[in-house]
């Protein structure tokens, strides 16, 4: 069972949140046109509270998930790392299924049912992608915005990093509607959705060591190429990857003509192979 005193904490961040996103709402944008555009695409009005806790998020990255990430990655072969996300993507389709139906994408609520069903009973639990559906990550941001909910300010947050005030919120509400940590509490597992959090953190960061490097070692502003990534892949998300990538003019790749290529806004988010590829292009 989770104890009074989490549940209280996770109420309170909550709070925390929606009075953020109320601060951010009260700031008055900008009249001219042009600097109201700037405004609305950054939309960072505690970018000092923001900056401390990015730098913190550093801090907790180098000296332990990074690391970590390493170890988990040089230590482990890649069908072992491969199977591990296939669990974790796994477990993850039912809340994918929720937040599909809320979106009204039945097709994509469909896949979700069938790719869970079928990797589950033919793939061992999730650790083999026997049905090879290759569904989407479905969260409740994403819902919230196919809604019509403003995304509120921009939000570094402890340990979790970048976010918007509705894409917390919505972290915080699918911690208690996830069928997964339901049936998890149910069953009086402890700390599941902790070692959850855990495996999927320690994943990703696995697959974006060399990414997250590059994008560092080659920003004028590694907390605005950071936010300028973060916020156009969420767009690219809650569009089904229909949205259109555009330069960060934050960033310098270094090129002759000192523009960055519009392909290489998404580094973050591929995998290290082609990142690496891709990374040598731009220095040659």
């Amino acid at each position: 069972m989770i104890s009074k005193k989490f549940k209280s904490t996770l109420v309170s961040s909550c709070v925390a949140i929606a009075m953020a996103g109320l601060l951010g709402g009260c700031a008055t944008p900008p009249g001219d046109d042009t600097t109201n555009v700037t405004y609305n695409e950054v939309h960072d009005p505690i970018e000092p509270l923001n900056r401390y806790f990015f730098d913190v998020n550093n801090a907790i990255d180098a000296v332990a998930l990074k690391p970590i990430a390493h170890i988990y990655r040089d230590a482990l072969p890649e069908g072992v790392q491969e199977s591990v996300s296939n669990f974790l993507h796994n477990l993850s389709q039912p809340i994918y299924f929720l937040n599909n139906i809320a979106q009204g994408d039945l097709d994509g609520a469909g896949d979700n049912m069938g790719a869970f069903f079928t990797n589950t009973f033919l793939g061992i639990g999730g650790l083999f992608d026997v049905a090879k559906l290759d569904t989407q990550n479905e969260d409740l941001g994403q819902t919230f915005a196919v809604w019509g909910i403003s995304e509120g300010p921009y939000l570094v947050l402890p340990i979790l990093g970048p976010n918007t005030s509705r894409e917390a919120v919505g972290i915080v509400g699918e911690y208690f509607i996830d069928p997964a940590n339901l049936v998890a509490r149910n069953n009086d597992v402890a700390n599941f959705a902790l070692y959850r959090a855990a495996g999927n953190v320690v994943d990703f960061r696995s697959k974006s060591i060399e990414s997250l490097d590059e994008i560092e070692k080659n920003s004028i502003d590694f907390y605005a190429a950071v936010r300028s990534l973060y916020r156009q892949n969420r767009k690219n998300l809650i569009l089904d990857g229909k949205g259109e990538m555009t330069p960060l003019p934050d960033i310098s790749f270094e090129m002759e003509d000192d523009q960055p290529a519009s392909d290489s806004v998404s580094l973050l988010f591929e995998d290290d192979d082609a990142t690496s590829k891709k990374a040598s292009s731009i220095a040659n």
